[in-house]
This record gives structure tokens, C-alpha cells and sequence, in this order.
């Protein structure tokens, strides 16, 4: 399941400064604890702020159940920012947006955070707590209220958690005081309650209807029954607990009855925690109850849910499941949420797997800054010096990993580079990329980042893939399992022109290994590409020579444009021919063209007739067997003369062959369809009408293409790739990789089938 856990970091994440401002946050450490624990129950885990951007940042993550995905769900661990009732936020905002999430919904919240509204449910309830009043100024007054020595009351703001502004007065001076101190400094009403004098207990709860309640906590008051338990005891220095309490077999009994009426009586969810005092003679006396009970590891729930016997792995994980249970039910659950055992599988193949989660998720940052070295390092196609800078950095990242890198020399082109980890013939998997990118030097347009996306010249074209590759390896070699893995890198350094450099050289690697992944950005959807177009790309020229018959200038530049029209032609007359959409949607090859013409140049001396030009078109196709077609159609449009003295002339540039899917392609594709069913993504195969290196690759080889990060408008100043599919690919193509290794027999007999 894709499990999102919502925290509140950074508070400055909301358009103003507005209202009472939250001082309650988890530490990031404790956290990280949560997503590993989730990670080590098979789950695939984000960890997101819960700031005014949440709603973005969910909506690139979580799959959407409309579309046939499991449902996500969000571990919410988000206090609040600002205003009143907090812990409401974001609970009512996954409401709206319709995101299944761990935790009681938010009037529940807003009940137990607000402490006066608790102790009328409780009271309505018939739950005994202790006698209070509510102030809303320290000129309130109540005929029943008395404050001395011996009635000494407790005060403490209303709606706020961690025990923050709670004060003993014994008199009516400072009871006023501490009241309008509270309401100075908390900006709330206040209230005030009867001190119950003797032991402290706490005791969670763990699931819904009758849930669990976990061994009971007693807080060691030192044998002073007036101590309380301040904001710096929770936070700074614990006390110590005594778990489970000593308490008579009646009197637990009596108290987890009663914790579990308070739980029904604000009906909460999933889990919580009641605080309770006893007096001297054992009555019990409810305090309050914490809808989001801490997960530190020094909190009493921690401790007790331990001392039940969960680690703290299966104690997150289990309150994932009650979760699920409650919004999905128990047979749903076994068919679409896999359920957690209470003890996560500690097995070869699961453990490693849910370190590599967590250490991918963890590299984000670092992933990031590597496709913004990348994209500052700005590598044209024309630019060898540049692309060999790149190399050099790239050769380092690769060296570091225990790969032997060689270089390739290419005239007037960067250097290929072609790395391996191992010294055997065949390679496991070979990751193809490119170094350069398609934009000139002066279209370059500079690294930038926002909540979503990050943009600059390259980052969908080649630099993000190239980041996600390395971020994989890094992934393996931290599991360990990188040298089970015969892998092998190419990245060229002609792939955003024609691949002419490096398909020699592509063909040979791709021959040695038994899978071909090709790192250019996926699709919007997040498909993988598993069918590209071919293309032909031709040069045209026009020379004008003198004739006897006079030529006007608009007879020139109408034959010229004629010409340009009728190659365009045959793209569209290509479409209108094509099969039809039942035969697209049965897997029935549709003869497509598309035509596009660059680069086209007039020459001209002063006051003369044009007397050159030129004009490069490229053809994109579907149909493997159209192109000796394309090449002729192309030749009779240039012998065609309107206008003596005027040649047209053909030459054929280095093109790319289409790539059609084979037996052993979609082999490729189911795993890396397992990979990502395993990461709760389910991906689907797709075509693209770009033609890339990729097919170049033989047959006889399992071919993918579109592992990149997802992303687009590759060549303009709006290239982007999507910043949260930087680490999902990244464990994509790491996993996928651990399934290949696993699975050498099965490739090796596709293989011979092929071959066969």
C-alpha cells in the first residue's frame, strides 16, 4: 500500500501568520522511525509536510482508486500549524479530498483536543471526572468554586496538549493570576478542575469497536501524590513508568472498561490515550483523553504498546491496519490492502527491500542535487568539451560503486561511456542513457524548482534519468545486493540528435545483455514506453540555375513551399489512411506517418533570386516495413519540377529503426509490472511517436524504455520532470532489478525461444 506520513515541519508553510500558533510537533527523527516501520511492512512510504502545498504534494502520490489502484492511505502525524483546533486541519481536509487516513476524524479531534467539551461527553456519559469550570476572562466568577489549601485546583488552557500553561493554585489570588496569564499567553478560554491528589495512570487503545486496550501505565510520582506531571517531564525528562501498573485484577478490569467508554463516548478511531488519576481511596477520575497519542519512543504509549509485546514496527503497522479494516473492511483488506502482520517479515527478501525503500526515500535531496548538476552543467550535442565534464563527474558517481569505466572517443562528440560491475560475458541488465542534451548552448534554460516540478534544459531528456539510475545503484549497494546484479551502464553522448556515434556500439552492448532499460523520462501517467516510432530524416537541397525562360522570385519561393506542402502531405495523407481505432484497440499495427521539417534556409545575394535552399525532414513511422515506401515517396516529391532550372536534391541522414514490441519485451514488461504492483503503482506499456537509441537494440534482448523520472516538453524552456517520481522510479528500476536477478532461468529459456 503507498502510505503518505503528514507531519507538520516547517510552519512557515501557510499564506499569513494567522491566529494561535502550534508549539506541538514530532521530532523528524521519531518520524523517520514511523516510515521505516511502514517501510519494513511492505509498504511504499512518502513523507510529507502537512503545509498549504499537502494537497499537491498527495495528489502526485497517492494512487487514484477510480482509475483501478489500491487506495493509499496517510499516516496522520500532522499537530496543526496555527488556529483553533488543530488537530481538525488535516483530518478535515483528507475528508475533502476523499484520502483514507490513520486516526480519528475531526470532530472527534476537535472534542478531545477541546478538554472542556471531553468532560460534558464524558460527564453525559456518566464517566466520572473530576468537578471544573471554564474561564473565559479572570473576572469570571462561579458560586461553587472554592480555592484554599485544601481545595487546591488545577489550570490549564482548554485546547492545548503536552500538559503546556498547566499551574496548582491553592488560593484565590493566584488562580486568577495563572487564568489570565493563560489566556494572555494561549490566547483561549481556560480551564479550571478539581486537583485530584494520588497516582497517574495512562492507558491506549488500539482499534475500533472493542478495541485493544494495551497494559496499563502507571507515571512514578515518586510517592508524592501532589506531584503532577509538567510540560518538561513529557518532553525533556521523562518520568519513569511502571507498566503495567500495580493494580488489582478488579481494578484493571474497571479502569480498561472505563478507558474503553471514554474512547466510544468522543468516538475515536484507531487509537488514543485516557489519562486518569486515582484518589486515595482508588476512585478513578478521567483527566482527559489524547486522540494522538505519542509515538516517541519515551510515551507512555510506546511503552505500553511494548510491554503488550508489539516492537515498534508491528505496533505502527498494526494501527495502519485498524485503519484499513475500518474503511475497507477485513475481506477487502486481504484482496486489495495487504494487511500487516503484527511481527513484519524479517526474511532474505523482504527485509533488504524495505531498507532500499527507505534509503531511496531518504536520498531525495540528493537526487535532486544531481539532476541540478547535471542541468548546470549544460551539454549540447555540439559541445564536446562540456558533455566530457559530465562524463568525468558521471565516471566518479559510477567508479564509487565498484564499476570499471570505459570510455569511448567519438569525432567531434563527446565520449561514450560504458560501465560494468562485473567481469562475466552477459549482463544482467544494461541501463541506457545519454549525456548531451538537444538544446542548442544559447536556448539553455537554468535549473529551477517549485513545490512539484523541476525544470531546466535536460532534466526530462537525459539528466533525470541518469540521476534515477544512480540513485537505484546506490540503492542496491546499501541492501547489498549490487554485486548479485551483473549490470552494466551506456550512456552516449549523440542521443538527443540521431544516435549515429552510438549505435554500433549500442547494438554490441545490448547483444551481451539479457535486458536493455532505457532511462528517458515516462509518460504522464506514469506508463512505461514498450513501442517507439521509427524515423527517416533526409536533407533536402535546392539549387536555382539560370534559365533562358525568366523566373520571377514568387515563382521560386512558390515552388520551394510547394514542395515543403507535399512532404508534409505525406504525414497527413499517411493519418487518413490509417487503420481504424478498433483496429488500434485490438493491437492491429495502424500504418502512421508524421512528418516535421526543421532547419529551413534560403540563400540569397543582394537583389537576386534565391539561389539555395535547404530544409532537413524527418519521417516518424509505426510500421517497420513502411520505410523503402517513405524513401521513394520522398524522391518522386523532389524530381518533381514546376519550374525549369530548379533541382531538388535528396540525401538520406542517419535515422533510427521503429521499435515494435516482441515476446521477450513484454516479459520485460510484466516485470517491471511486478515491480511496481510490489511499490502499490501499478504501470501500464505504452508508445511513443519519438524514436530514441533504444531500438537500436537486437531483438533477442528484452527492451523497455521510459524508466526515467515522468516528465516533459523535453527542448523547451518548460522542460520538467516531476519531482516526487524522481525516488518512485528510482525504487522502480532498483526493484526491478532485484527481479531480474532472481529470475536468470526463466530470460535465459525466453531467450532461446526467441533464438529458436
Amino acid at each position: 500500500m503507498r502510505v503518505a506520513v503528514v507531519h507538520n515541519r516547517d510552519p512557515s508553510g501557510v499564506i499569513n501568520v494567522f491566529g494561535p500558533q502550534n508549539r506541538e510537533r514530532y521530532n523528524p527523527r521519531t518520524v523517520e522511525r514511523v516510515a521505516r516501520a511502514l517501510e519494513a511492512g511492505g509498504h511504499t512510504v512518502r513523507v510529507i509536510d502537512g503545509d498549504m502545498h499537502v494537497v499537491e504534494r498527495l495528489g502526485d502520490f497517492m494512487p487514484r482508486v477510480i482509475a483501478g489502484e489500491r487506495p493509499g492511505m496517510v499516516f496522520n502525524m500532522a499537530y496543526g500549524i496555527q488556529g483553533v483546533s488543530r488537530y481538525t486541519h488535516l483530518p478535515a481536509l483528507l475528508e475533502m479530498l476523499g484520502v483514507p487516513y490513520v486516526g480519528s476524524g475531526p470532530q472527534a479531534h476537535g472534542m478531545a483536543l477541546d478538554k472542556v467539551i471531553a468532560k460534558i461527553m464524558f460527564q453525559s456519559a456518566g464517566l466520572p471526572t473530576a468537578k471544573f469550570w471554564n474561564f473565559a476572562s479572570s473576572d469570571d466568577s462561579f458560586d461553587d468554586l472554592k480555592c484554599s489549601p485544601g481545595h487546591r485546583l488545577i489550570v490549564k488552557p482548554k485546547m492545548e496538549a503536552v500538559s503546556y500553561g498547566i499551574r496548582i493554585v491553592d488560593n484565590e489570588g493566584d488562580l486568577r493570576e495563572a487564568v489570565s496569564m493563560i489566556i494572555e499567553e494561549f490566547g483561549q478560554h481556560v480551564l479550571v478542575e478539581e486537583f485530584i491528589a494520588g497516582r497517574e495512570l495512562a492507558i491506549g487503545l488500539l482499534g475500533n469497536g472493542d478495541p485493544e486496550v494495551l497494559p496499563i501505565v502507571e507515571i512514578d510520582l515518586e510517592g508524592d501524590p501532589n506531584a503532577i506531571q509538567t510540560d518538561s517531564d513529557k518532553l525533556r525528562q521523562p518520568r519513569e513508568k511502571l507498566c503495567p501498573a500495580p493494580l488489582s485484577a478488579d481494578e484493571t478490569s474497571e479502569l480498561q472498561q472505563l478507558a474503553r467508554r471514554a474512547f466510544r463516548s468522543l468516538d475515536l478511531f484507531d487509537f488514543a490515550r485516557v489519562d486518569l488519576r486515582l484518589d486515595a481511596e482508588g476512585n478513578p477520575y478521567i483527566l482527559e483523553i489524547n486522540s494522538m497519542a505519542s509515538l516517541g519512543l519515551t510515551g507512555t504509549y510506546v511503552h505500553a504498546a511494548q510491554a503488550a509485546g508489539y516492537t515498534y514496527e508491528s505496533m505502527v503497522n498494526r494501527m495502519l491496519d485498524v485503519a484499513a479494516v475500518r474503511y475497507f473492511g477485513a475481506e477487502r483488506l486481504v484482496s486489495q490492502v495487504e494487511s500487516v502482520p503484527a511481527a513484519p517479515r524479517r526474511d532474505d527478501v523482504e527485509r533488504p527491500r524495505a531498507r532500499l525503500r527507505t534509503y531511496i526515500r531518504s536520498s531525495a535531496a540528493t537526487i535532486e542535487d544531481n539532476v541540478r548538476r547535471m542541468v548546470e552543467a549544460r551539454t549540447p550535442t555540439e559541445a564536446p568539451e562540456r558533455v566530457n565534464q559530465l562524463g568525468d563527474w558521471v565516471e566518479r558517481q559510477l567508479e564509487t560503486l565498484g564499476f570499471r569505466v570505459e570510455r569511448r572517443p567519438q569525432v567531434a562528440l563527446g565520449d561514450i561511456l560504458l560501465a560494468r560491475n562485473h567481469i562475466h560475458d552477459v549482463d544482467d541488465v544494461l541501463l541506457l542513457g545519454h549525456l548531451d542534451t538537444g538544446a542548442p548552448l544559447q536556448e539553455w534554460t537554468p535549473f529551477r524548482a517549485d513545490e512539484r516540478r523541476i525544470y531546466g534544459t535536460g532534466a526530462a531528456e537525459s539528466k533525470g534519468g541518469i540521476a534515477v539510475a544512480l540513485a537505484a545503484l546506490r540503492g542496491l549497494r546499501y541492501i547489498r545486493r549490487l554485486g548479485q546484479v551483473r549490470a552494466a551502464v551506456l550512456l552516449t553522448s549523440d542521443g538527443a540528435q540521431s544516435g549515429a556515434g552510438g549505435r554500433q556500439i549500442i547494438a554490441e552492448a545490448g547483444a551481451r545483455a539479457r535486458n536493455v532499460i532505457g532511462l528517458k523520462p515516462g509518460e504522464p501517467d506514469g506508463s512505461v514506453i514498450t513501442a517507439r516510432a521509427g524515423e527517416h530524416r533526409y536533407l533536402l537541397e535546392s539549387a536555382y540555375r539560370r534559365s533562358r525562360r525568366a523566373v520571377s522570385a514568387d515563382q521560386v519561393v512558390r515552388h520551394f513551399a510547394n514542395r515543403v506542402i507535399a512532404l508534409q502531405d505525406i504525414g497527413r495523407e499517411a493519418s487518413e489512411n490509417a487503420g481504424s481505432e478498433e483496429d488500434a484497440e485490438n493491437g492491429e499495427s495502424v500504418r502512421g506517418v508524421r512528418a516535421h521539417i526543421t532547419n529551413l534556409h534560403l540563400e540569397a545575394g543582394g537583389g537576386r533570386l534565391p539561389s539555395r535552399a535547404e530544409l532537413m525532414l524527418t519521417l516518424r513511422y509505426s510500421d517497420p516495413e513502411i520505410g523503402p515506401e517513405l524513401d521513394e515517396r520522398v524522391q518522386r516529391i523532389a524530381d518533381a519540377r514546376t519550374v525549369p532550372g530548379v533541382r531538388m536534391t535528396v540525401s538520406a541522414r542517419p535515422g533510427r529503426p521503429a521499435l515494435r514490441p516482441t515476446d521477450l519485451d513484454r516479459s520485460l514488461l510484466e516485470t517491471v509490472q511486478q515491480a511496481a504492483q510490489d511499490l502499490s503503482r501499478p504501470i501500464e506499456g505504452g508508445e511513443r511517436w519519438a524514436a530514441a537509441d533504444l531500438s537500436f537494440v537486437g531483438e533477442n534482448t528484452a527492451r523497455i524504455d521510459g524508466m526515467g523520472p515522468i516528465g516533459g516538453a523535453a527542448r523547451t524552456d518548460d522542460e520538467y520532470i516531476l519531482r516526487h517520481s524522481l525516488v518512485e522510479r528510482a525504487m522502480l528500476l532498483a526493484v526491478t532489478m532485484l527481479q531480474l536477478r532472481t529470475q536468470p532461468k526463466r530470460r535465459r529459456a525466453a531467450s532461446a525461444t526467441a533464438a529458436g
